[in-house]
């Protein structure tokens, strides 16, 4: 973990800490120094990581677009530990991990296709304060996706905000975990995208 927590970590322990490092150790390769931060408020964590764990079983968004919106939501927010662990799941989950890496700066990658582009900008949008959604941008959505589908992407954004904001407040950065599997870095944003 880098410098700069605000809170210090403890001691992960007990069973329920045996079994949470566990689970960490199998996902990502390692135990995050996050999660002794969150270790402080057990059900503040348990609840958020269970939360976390059901979107993933929801099915009405495309895998590859619910990345990419995730992503797009975490690096509008400024959130590296975010970016950092959705680009490591991603790559594990077999997902397109070069258009992955490129999410930050999508407005100027060549990569994306339109529809891949609205769930960004969607993304981004939905997490500005205030939102700033277009009604053009989700009537396109709508008709591109379906509403179980859009329901999903709104859901999975304002989950990436809960998280990447409570990361932000307390100071939790990107552990390398993409550096770990050997995966090149992510782009970073452009000045243009700053601005847009």
């Amino acid at each position: 973990m880098t410098t700069g927590t605000r809170i210090p970590p403890t001691e992960v322990d007990g069973l329920y800490g045996a079994l949470i490092t566990f689970a960490a150790k199998r996902m990502t390769g390692k135990v995050p120094d996050s999660l002794g931060i969150l270790w402080h408020n057990k059900a503040v964590m348990k609840d958020a990581m269970s939360i976390g764990g059901k979107t993933e079983r929801w099915k009405a968004l495309d895998p590859q677009l619910a990345s990419y919106a995730a992503m797009a939501a975490a690096a509008e927010i400024g959130c590296s530990f975010c970016l950092d662990l959705n680009y490591f799941l991603a790559h594990d989950h077999g997902l397109d991990a070069g258009k992955a890496r490129e999410v930050p700066r999508w407005r100027e990658a060549s990569v994306f296709s339109s529809l891949e582009r609205m769930v960004m900008e969607y993304a981004e949008a939905a997490s500005q304060t205030p939102p700033a959604v277009t009604d053009e941008l989700s009537d396109a959505l709508l008709a591109e996706l379906g509403a179980a589908a859009l329901v999903e992407l709104a859901a999975r954004v304002a989950f990436m905000n809960m998280s990447a904001r409570m990361n932000i407040a307390l100071g939790i950065r990107s552990e390398q975990f993409a550096d770990a599997c050997g995966l090149p870095p992510l782009a970073t944003r452009s000045a243009v995208s700053d601005a847009a």
